[in-house]
Parts: C-alpha cells; structure tokens; sequence
C-alpha cells in the first residue's frame, strides 16, 4: 500500500502523487465525496483506480494517505 500525497492544484483540482513511482496524476472521480466521509473507489485521469477506506471526518488537502491499487 503505497503512500499517497492529495493536494490542490491551482484550477481546484485534485492531485494524486506517488513518490517512489513519481508518478504525478488529476483524480478524477472519487466514489465518496460529502461532508461527512471521503474516499472509497478512486480513478486517475490516466484511467488508474485506486482504493481507500472512506475517511471521516474527510481530510484537508494537501494530507497523505495509505492507498491500495484497485484491480482492473
């Protein structure tokens, strides 16, 4: 489970950075986005998906996170 920077690029976006792959990637969709919880079901610009449990209360970005690689 590799370690996950979130931070806010400047149009808002959200960027997802895996250091020991350098790989700098724009979330696309996330399966839990309220007030209450963020989280579950991630995907990546470049069609990627990734996995956390949803956090609660959800974090203020920029925040590091464990996620895992979802399967295809």
């Amino acid at each position: 489970m590799p370690t996950v920077m979130i931070r806010k690029n400047d149009a808002g976006g959200l960027l997802f950075y895996v250091a020991k792959k350098d790989m700098e990637e724009t979330i696309a969709s996330v399966e839990t986005d309220t007030a209450d919880a963020w989280g579950g079901a991630v995907e990546l610009t470049d069609g990627s998906r990734w996995y956390i449990d949803p956090v609660s209360p959800p974090p203020s970005f920029p925040t590091t996170l464990r996620f895992k690689r979802a399967e295809a």
